[in-house]
């Protein structure tokens, strides 16, 4: 039988650590660093990536994506001997979608070149929000111009451009975010990610919310009318969801995230990275260790991760809905049978469709409109005992 991996595709992603300021929504693996040894980084890389790839031998690639942190502070000449080196040890799909996130700074804007050449031939760019005053808030180091100025530049540069926005923001009005979306989704651009704030603990919104410091954030029902529009003026100007949070024009999805969401295999290379690995029919979670000194000491010897956690059948299909439903196209429940050893609940999968949360079309279940806002609850329902 084949790998159920396969069904998903391999992806690889690549954590670089660092950023010029730490935002206060973020809780993702980031650091602030005064000076960083880039060549020690890219021998680290590359130590890591001959190592996984005796692991995966014979496996092509169909997708690479360089996350942090903000990836665009790496030396142009540090991403192009790691990509040299991806399409050394692993044969690549014919249409390989290689990926760098990117703050828009006017210093990371005048090395789009660089990133080309290197091999980059994706861009995801985190914008955030498009007037000053929010972007002070959130803790960004651009303002306005230098945003449009730098995606004007990355547009020219690379065939396939993203930035992120994210709304929800503190004394936001729904008006302010319609205006503010439809501006967006006017700049020519082919993919975009559309995030509401959340208030994650152990960042700075998070401390600054548990005092009751965090003030202006949108009640729930405006939160909802707010995703509601957002599906409405993007299915207007031609880019409808096809992921909860993400928008894209025909045939211009991200082809990594949807490894993740279609419940592929993927390497996770770097600090604090995350992966899903297939050997010997046995599923792997893999975790790399989150302090980048730690990490980097370690990269020479290969003993960078955690002890892998290998994953029973019935955690992989939990894992591969909460995955998959997240998508417009839904998941199989063949799939999920076969990961699981037995199918979904007739009853549960009847209840959500009877009020209106999901379709069953055969053997795919979808979510609908309605149920996105509610998916969680839905999972639930779903995977409870």
């Amino acid at each position: 039988m084949t790998e159920d991996w396969r069904q998903g595709g391999f992806g690889l992603y690549i954590h670089w650590p660092f950023c010029e300021a730490k935002c206060p929504y973020c809780d993702f693996n980031s650091h602030v660093s005064r000076t960083i040894d880039q060549r020690a980084w890219r021998d680290a890389y590359l130590s890591e990536l001959e190592r996984s790839a005796a692991e995966t031998k014979g496996r092509v690639l169909n997708a690479v994506f360089f996350g942090g942190g903000t990836p665009s502070l790496m030396d142009p000449e540090i991403v192009a001997d790691v990509i040299a080196a991806i399409y050394r040890l692993w044969p690549v799909a014919n249409d390989l979608e290689i990926t760098l996130e990117a703050n828009p700074g006017s210093v990371e804007a005048g090395r789009f070149q660089g990133f080309r050449d290197a091999g980059i031939n994706r861009v995801s760019m985190g914008i955030q929000a498009l007037n000053d005053a929010d972007l002070k808030r959130l803790g960004r180091i651009h303002n306005t111009t230098e945003a449009l100025a730098a995606f004007d530049i990355a547009r020219s540069t690379f065939e396939r451009v993203s930035f992120d926005l994210i709304y929800g923001r503190q004394d936001q009005t729904l008006e302010n975010w319609q205006h503010e979306l439809k501006q967006a989704l006017s700049l020519a651009i082919d993919h975009i990610s559309l995030y509401q704030l959340t208030i994650e603990q152990g960042t700075a919104f998070g401390d600054r919310y548990a005092v009751g410091k965090l003030r202006g954030l949108p009640s729930d029902d405006l939160g909802a009318d707010m995703y509601s529009a957002t599906q409405e003026i993007c299915d207007q100007m031609g880019m409808p969801s096809y992921e909860v949070s993400n928008h894209a024009r025909d045939s211009a999805q991200s082809r990594h995230n949807l490894i993740y969401w279609r419940y592929g295999d993927y390497l996770g290379i770097g600090p604090g990275a995350h992966g899903r690995l297939t050997q010997n029919g046995n599923r792997f979670a893999t975790e790399c260790f989150s302090n980048p000194q730690r990490w980097l000491d370690t990269a020479q010897n290969g003993k960078t991760e955690k002890p892998r956690e290998q994953l029973a059948r019935s955690d992989q299909a939990s894992e591969f809905l909460m995955m998959g439903l997240r998508l417009k196209e839904g998941v199989n429940l063949d799939r999920y049978t076969a990961l699981a050893g037995s199918p979904l609940p007739v009853s549960k999968v009847t209840r959500m469709q009877d009020i209106g949360m999901v379709l069953l079309t055969g053997n795919r279940l979808t979510v609908t409109n309605q149920g996105f806002m509610v998916l969680n609850a839905i999972l639930a329902e779903l995977l409870s005992d």
